[in-house]
């Protein structure tokens, strides 16, 4: 009896109107809402301006051999779910078959109901591979059946981006790396879906390992990397500078229009040239270095790095306060980036203001997006960036970024967009980028879209904002899009790669 009586619940809300999970109007609460998204952000082109994504994949037009390969391969987030539904490690990251491990992937999938990962993992089968149904152990094995068969029919690397309507990649770079395959993709990237814009596959200057002399192991194997690839006999701090503006020249050649630093907190102690000397002395021997010296010479370069940017128009990006690594026993095994991180707790605000204020004073303050790993850095980072903005340079030039790691989930997002609307403005905003290792990642895009829209026409509804399509739509599809590829000069393609415009750099006020 029970179980009639909520069948036939369910069959009369059905037939008047009760949602249906990943329907056309998914997270779309309202007319308004609805109205909004198919009509001004679903259709705009994809800006993905940080990446974790493969430029040799993209390069060779990879043909992914199975859902384990493309989907779980690389997805840290994936692991940390499966991990707390205690699936052994071989079947996250160790040499499982590719089988079992979706299998596992598949068993654990209806316990993240509520996580994010619930509405991506679907939103993704139903987007790439056409699959409606629910991933579970019982649908598994004609799930994987299904999606074998589209990634066989051509579902390579260079048709996803094409499929989504993808304008810009920029994935993240060493600079140590010779960028082979952004060269073979700008000599070889067709058009995408529409055949009216190429899509732009750029690389990102990251050079963290450049600050870490209190690990030897890792900065002296990656300092004679650096000897290596820029030709120069690094010997002391300013032919270590020589080779890294010379990549960094490399890079600006071959594209690139951002850097990128991921930081627990940023440095901004004054250090004069002849101290930061000493201090790269003493690493470059082997010698152990202390705390004190570590933030005097990563100062130093920090300071260096933003002139860099500043002097081509490049846009920096700050990532600040993830706490990473924190199990030694993983990072031994299965080692960094596999999903053993945490939300930092460090103080932020006094030493980021510092940095920005050091460049200002110089007149080298790049364009540049501030990421917060931590929610109640929210209202700090959105306030800090509209302190420095400089009005003849172009409005939204230090840009509060969209929700990161542990934050772009529907609450972290709604979270970021109120503060940034709060004491900002929303509507100068450069919208939504994945930070994924995952080609499975695009939809997120879409995830992103959906929750903005219900934001706005839950306000236009309760009559907190006026029922203006023209005034909502043009802002809407310059969040998803417009504005983000104007920040980056990819507005049109009248800019060359590398080329600069006056524009590009903050002056004093």
């Amino acid at each position: 009896m029970a179980k009639a009586f909520l069948h036939a619940r369910r069959k009369a809300e059905s037939m008047v109107g009760m949602p249906v999970f990943l329907d056309e109007d998914f997270l779309l609460s309202t007319a308004t809402a609805r109205r909004l998204y198919h009509g001004h952000a679903e259709s705009q082109p994809i800006v993905d301006y940080h990446t974790h994504l493969s430029a040799a994949a993209i390069a060779a037009d990879h043909r992914f051999r199975d859902l384990t390969e493309i989907w779980l391969e690389d997805d840290h987030y994936k692991w940390r779910a499966m991990r707390a539904c205690g699936i052994p490690e071989r079947l996250c990251t160790g040499d499982a078959p590719a089988y079992e491990k979706f299998l596992a992937w598949a068993r654990t999938v209806p316990d993240t109901l509520r996580n994010p990962l619930y509405h991506w993992t679907h939103l993704e089968l139903k987007r790439y591979f056409g699959i409606s149904g629910l991933l579970n152990p019982g649908t598994a094995s004609s799930i994987w059946e299904r999606a074998h068969e589209v990634l066989e029919g051509g579902l390579s690397a260079r048709e996803i981006l094409r499929k989504f309507c993808v304008r810009l990649v920029c994935t993240t770079d060493d600079p140590v790396d010779e960028l082979s395959s952004h060269l073979a993709i700008a000599q070889t990237m067709s058009a995408n879906a529409h055949g009216s814009e190429p899509v732009r596959v750029l690389p990102t200057f990251r050079p963290d390992k450049a600050l870490r002399i209190d690990e030897p192991e890792t900065f002296l194997p990656w300092l004679e990397k650096l000897r290596e690839v820029s030709n120069i006999d690094i010997r002391d701090l300013p032919t270590l500078l020589d080779a890294l503006r010379k990549r960094h020249d490399h890079f600006n050649e071959h594209g690139c229009r951002s850097s990128d630093h991921g930081l627990t907190r940023c440095y901004a102690k004054i250090c004069d040239e002849g101290t930061a000397a000493k201090v790269f002395n003493k690493a470059l021997s082997g010698q152990s270095t202390t705390p004190d010296d570590l933030e005097s010479y990563a100062s130093f370069l920090m300071l260096f790095f933003g002139r860099l940017d500043a002097e081509k128009g490049w846009v920096k990006q700050l990532h600040l306060g993830a706490s990473r690594n924190l199990s030694t026993r993983a990072f031994e095994k299965p080692g960094p980036d596999t999903g053993f991180d945490a939300i930092g707790d460090q103080s932020q605000g006094a030493a980021l203001a510092n940095y920005l204020d050091l460049l200002q004073r110089e007149a080298a303050l790049p364009r540049m997006i501030l990421y917060n790993a931590n929610p109640a850095d929210s209202y700090l980072f959105a306030t800090i960036a509209v302190s420095f903005q400089a009005s003849h340079n172009g409005s939204g030039a230090l840009q509060y970024g969209p929700a990161w790691w542990f934050l772009d989930q529907k609450d972290g997002i709604i979270e970021q967009l109120s503060a940034l609307s709060s004491v900002g403005l929303l509507s100068r905003f450069i919208g939504m980028t994945t930070d994924s290792r995952s080609f499975m990642s695009f939809p997120r895009h879409e995830y992103f879209r959906r929750i903005l829209c219900d934001l706005i026409g839950e306000e236009v509804e309760r009559g907190e904002l006026p029922d203006d399509d023209k005034l909502l739509g043009e802002r809407i599809e310059d969040i998803c899009g417009r504005t983000a590829l104007s920040y980056f000069g990819l507005s049109s393609d009248s800019l060359a790669p590398g080329q600069t415009s006056k524009n590009r750099v903050i002056r004093s006020v």
